[in-house]
């Protein structure tokens, strides 16, 4: 049953990708000189779907969280190779998939760095544990529980600026 749900989710996220037209090449060089916001748009609306979600479900016992550590030069260092190899490569891992799907055959060189690159990872991984997962390491922290608030007193604002943001952008038209 897992697996089935996994593949209608996954179905439905790549339709929603495909529709949302961030697959495409030029939204996503777009985004990377911050002239076209339809991907951060369609980001911020599944982070804000995710979060109300997820908190909604949790009470009633559908979803359970598994906080990982904050390891932040960690962090750091993984969204930099990320961002880098989405601004050399013009796709993230997602999009790169369903680019291929849509017959954008160049992609496939985006997927070979991700295999590429996450085999270097499992590598080097007994090291990095050793290291870079220690420095700077947070433990299991939220923004509510540092904050020492409700989750919801985290989603209300966090919605409202997001919000406030999509309008921001329609009225500059991008």
């Amino acid at each position: 049953m897992d697996r089935l749900l996994g593949l209608i989710t996954g179905v439905a996220f790549g339709f929603l990708l495909q529709k949302g037209r961030v697959l495409r090449y030029e939204k996503q060089v777009g985004a990377m000189l911050l002239r076209d916001m339809t991907i951060l748009k369609f980001m911020l609306s599944a982070i804000l779907v995710g979060m109300v979600g997820l908190h909604i479900l949790q009470p009633l016992e559908l979803v359970s969280f598994s906080i990982k550590g904050s390891a932040v030069v960690a962090v750091l260092g993984g969204g930099l190779l990320f961002g880098a190899g989405w601004a050399v490569m013009g796709y993230c891992p997602g999009t790169s998939l369903g680019a291929l799907g849509e017959g954008r055959w160049h992609a496939i060189w985006a997927m070979l760095g991700m295999v590429v690159g996450a085999a270097l990872f499992a590598e080097a991984y007994p090291w990095l544990e050793r290291t870079v997962y220690t420095w700077l390491d947070l433990g299991k922290i939220t923004l509510p529980g540092v904050l020492r608030v409700n989750a919801w007193f985290v989603i209300v604002p966090f919605t409202a600026i997001v919000l406030a943001l999509f309008r921001l952008f329609e009225r500059k038209g991008v």
